[in-house]
């Protein structure tokens, strides 16, 4: 801003602008400068070049104070231009110079600061504005210190929220379905704010309900999945079985008689997998074999139940691992496997209360509104039949079971073996294994400790005879995580998908998938014939 004494004046009081009768006429200058016209001593400079030039807006007042004019003139850059905006004309009124001109100066100081609001309201978002009345709506209660409606709508909307939070909804019409439906039934019925509020909990509620039951619903059918097998494995066992009855190579011993000596040499690596899932043994030892830097020295002694021996041996009959050696044996096999020698299994089968923990309905009785998802998937994954299978119990017995061997490796059937795992037997094994047939004890109660299978009693009967190893041999969570670090996976040595989603089945994680099916014998026409995976 720049005060320029009177027209034909370099100096002088300001306040002689039109005081006087020589015809000298004031001008109040606003100016904007750009570039290099205004000189280091604070002089205005005329340069008449195109390195800068100069904004003006003027207030001329006539010696008699009886007009004002505005205008406006621009100099430099591509040339001069002015002209007036504006001319007003003052009636004779008694009213003093002195005031007038005063008061004139104090609207002239005040105009910046007008700009500089107009300006922040603008960057606020007036500019979505495109009528003075909308600006005078945003910046007049900027300049009256008031607020505009809005925040206290939220919060009179916040404060009716609050009183219904400890409210119940009463049972009565029935429950909008949707945010239009809402919105619909509030125009013909023009509900109280209260009212609004009401319905708004009540249809929040039943929408949480719903997802509620519908999780609830979710994790029954992915349980029943999990514990299901699946149609194609259930075609491959039943096509093997059949080859068993009519193809004489698919019943060849196993292993041929002259390694028969090697099953109790304890020279070699001795493996133990107990399973009734003739894919997945196909991965387990598939896998060990591959990983192996010397496969000749492995030998797997494949343990399943009757029903699925022939379809088991018919397997590996007909698809070999040379030069590894496989034994196939069914529990029917083994002479000591008795239920006068295997009390836990007798007892489990005659106990009603275990019968139903894992075969019933897991949903009656149950208190499902004190019980979150998270804890219902638990409790549902902690019942799979197979706990209580014979098979799963093997693992108890395999000292009676291979009397004649001092070191055997119990791989479980979800397992997949990356890395050879010969040097497993160069560990030495500090202390001697308990006995668990010192824990039947318990079998004379409710069964407890045996309702989660052999995990919860083998901790108990080897607390203190456990020989630890590096945690890079055992990746596990594969059946239950999807979030598994992949390098981490790549790096393991065994990876478990121990959990639900198992690799054979649908719902098995995708992208974790392949680490297993890399394994399978797509060659095979079993495996396609049946449409494996």
């Amino acid at each position: 801003m720049r005060w320029c004494s009177p027209l034909g004046r370099k100096s002088g009081p300001l306040n002689s602008c039109g005081g006087g009768s020589d015809g000298e006429q004031c001008v109040i200058v606003y100016e904007e400068l750009f570039g290099p016209d205004f000189s280091e001593g604070g002089e205005e400079e005329d340069t008449g070049g195109e390195g800068g030039r100069r904004r003006k807006m003027q207030l001329h007042f006539s010696p008699s104070m009886r007009s004002i004019t505005i205008s406006s003139s621009s100099s430099g850059g591509n040339g001069n231009g002015s002209g007036d905006l504006m001319k007003i004309k003052l009636a004779a009124r008694h009213i003093s110079y002195r005031t007038l001109f005063h008061t004139i100066l104090i609207l002239a100081f005040l105009l910046p600061f007008v700009f500089i609001l107009t300006a922040l309201v603008t960057l606020e978002g007036v500019n979505k504005c495109s009528s003075i009345d909308c600006l005078g709506r945003r910046l007049g209660p900027k300049l009256l210190g008031r607020t505009d409606d809005s925040g206290r709508l939220v919060k009179d909307l916040v404060k009716i929220l609050n009183q219904v939070n400890s409210e119940k909804v009463q049972a009565g019409p029935k429950l909008p379905d949707s945010f239009s439906q809402l919105v619909s039934e509030m125009k013909n019925n023009k509900f109280s704010s209260k009212e609004f509020a009401l319905i708004l909990k009540g249809m929040m509620e039943k929408y949480e309900r719903e997802i509620r039951e519908s999780k609830f619903a979710e994790l029954m059918n992915k349980h029943f999945a999990a514990s299901a097998i699946p149609k194609g494995i259930h075609c491959l066992s039943l096509r093997l079985t059949d080859e068993y009855s009519s193809n004489a190579h698919a019943r060849k011993q196993l292993p041929s008689p002259e390694l028969l000596p090697l099953l109790s040499d304890n020279s070699y690596h001795h493996f133990v997998l107990s399973t009734d899932n003739i894919l997945a043994a196909a991965v387990v030892v598939t896998s060990a074999v591959q990983s192996s830097v010397d496969p000749a020295k492995i030998v797997f002694h494949v343990i399943t139940d009757k029903k699925t021996y022939a379809g088991m041996h018919s397997w590996f009959a007909l698809n070999p691992v040379p030069p590894a050696i496989v034994e196939v044996k069914g529990v029917h096999q083994f002479d000591w496997l008795t239920r006068e020698n295997v009390p836990v299994l007798e007892a489990v089968e005659n106990h009603n209360g275990i019968r139903n923990y894992y075969h019933g309905n897991h949903i009656a009785g149950a208190n499902l509104s004190d019980t979150t998802p998270r804890t219902f998937a638990s409790k549902l994954q902690a019942r799979s039949p197979k706990y209580i299978s014979l098979l799963n119990h093997l693992r108890i017995y395999l000292p009676e079971l291979f009397p004649n061997l001092d070191k055997v490796v119990f791989l479980d059937d979800d397992v997949v073996i990356q890395r050879d795992l010969s040097p497993l037997w160069k560990l030495i094994l500090m202390g001697k294994l308990m006995e668990l047939l010192k824990l039947v004890k318990n079998l004379k109660s409710n069964l407890t400790l045996w309702k989660l299978g052999t995990l919860p009693p083998a901790l108990i009967a080897f607390k203190g005879h456990v020989h630890p190893i590096d945690p890079s041999w055992h990746m596990l969570g594969l059946g239950y995580q999807n979030k598994t670090n992949i390098e981490s996976l790549e790096k393991a040595a065994v990876i478990h998908y121990n959990g639900q989603s198992k690799p054979w089945l649908e719902i098995g994680f995708e992208h974790l998938r392949p680490f297993w099916t890399k394994y399978v014998n797509y060659s095979s026409d079993f495996i396609r014939n049946c449409h494996i995976l």
